[in-house]
């Protein structure tokens, strides 16, 4: 292996925040928790922050709903996994809403505005009120985690969506949502009579629409939650920032569905206009590398009864379609690798078991990731027909 195609293993040793990126269904979640314990396994310190994972991921990560901090794998559960000290790894599922009541208690101004935001019923639902709030809470938690320099490796695992790219714009996204230009339409103001006038009138129409307790209890979450978005803004932009260095790599983890591979290069297009660097592909669940098996002549003898004939007809057929399988699976891997070109790494990784996957198959999965090299040119050769 030569130092142009690095494995996942020598990539990552010199990140401290690995962002897995992707549309849904392409196995990413199970690739950001295999990572993080491929990493903890080479004897760094990691935490995977992942988006609601499957029942049987959760169980072999050991991850629980609403908790308010990562959970660290048992060392039991460690020493299953292969992880000896240094190593070591924790998981948490992300949950905006904890995420942000987390922010509320920090900053509030008075106990009397923490306890009026908390119990507002707008900023109850402020997880599907506010658009890519998912994403928003995402960076505040991995601020968190830089901050405080527990980890050595932060692996997150974005949340699913075919607009991979509210993950970067997501503070413009919410400044738009709340700017204060608009704002100060809604919320009651005593600047000016001019303004007061103003804010009668904007309250008589929203009492219309609203009812006056629904549009009080607007104002109230308007109000009170600008210094919330103030705070978060200002982690967001030393965030972004921080992506653009060399510690920070995006990881696009697609699949053999055309539309997976389009968005994964749509990202990539609009993260490098906005100075994001990209790690690489990871090609999921192929059989790219499957070698061609011979077809299973010559395996009776000339006396073999008919039932076994018969047999081998269809295991003969069974084997011709698992080639032509492996053969479009490779053609997708070729056209993946020509499109990517030198200037980023693709890993082509094969096809293991399900996606729900207990620790054994986290464990073969890591070992198979953290060994794989970079490709420069097809996975394999061309098979002959």
């Amino acid at each position: 292996m030569s130092a142009s195609t690095p494995s996942v293993g020598q990539w990552l040793r010199n990140k401290r925040v690995i962002v897995c990126c992707g549309a849904g269904g392409v196995g990413k979640t199970t690739v950001s928790a295999s990572l993080a314990l491929g990493a903890a396994r080479a004897g760094l310190r990691v935490v995977a922050i992942t988006v609601d994972p499957s029942r049987r991921l959760a169980e072999a990560l050991g991850i629980a709903r609403n908790l308010p901090s990562p959970t660290e794998l048992s060392h039991e559960r460690l020493r299953a996994a292969g992880v000896e000290p240094p190593g070591t790894l924790a998981a948490w599922m992300l949950d905006p809403q904890l995420v942000c009541d987390r922010v509320v208690n920090a900053v509030s101004p008075s106990e009397g505005a923490r306890r009026q935001l908390l119990g507002n019923r707008l900023y109850q639902n402020v997880s599907t009120l506010i658009a890519g709030m998912h994403e928003y809470t995402a960076v505040e938690a991995l601020h968190e985690f830089i901050r405080d320099d527990r980890y050595d490796l932060v692996v997150l695992d974005t949340p699913p969506s075919r607009n991979a790219l509210r993950f970067l714009e997501t503070p413009a996204r919410a400044n738009a949502f709340l700017d204060p230009r608009i704002l100060s339409f809604f919320i009651p103001s005593q600047d000016s009579a001019f303004h007061r006038a103003g804010s009668k009138l904007i309250n008589k129409l929203l009492d219309l629409g609203l009812g006056r307790a629904a549009r009080e209890e607007l104002q109230e979450f308007l109000s009170l939650f600008q210094v919330i978005l103030r705070h978060l803004n200002r982690n967001q932009e030393e965030m972004r920032r921080f992506f653009g260095s060399p510690d920070v790599s995006f990881l696009l983890v697609t699949s053999l569905f055309q539309a997976a591979q389009d968005e994964a290069h749509h990202f990539e297009q609009r993260a490098r206009e906005v100075g994001v660097r990209m790690g690489g592909y990871i090609l999921n669940q192929s059989l790219a590398h499957v070698e061609e098996l011979p077809p299973p002549h010559g395996l009776l003898s000339a006396d073999a009864p008919p039932s076994a004939r018969r047999a081998l007809d269809h295991l003969t057929a069974l084997a011709a379609l698992d080639e032509r399988t492996a053969r479009g699976h490779l053609a997708l891997a070729t056209a993946l690798r020509e499109q990517t070109g030198a200037r980023t790494p693709l890993w082509v990784l094969p096809r293991l078991t399900g996606q729900d996957m207990d620790l054994t198959a986290l464990v073969d999965l890591a070992e198979v990731l953290m060994s794989t090299p970079a490709t420069t040119s097809p996975p394999i050769a061309a098979r002959s027909r």
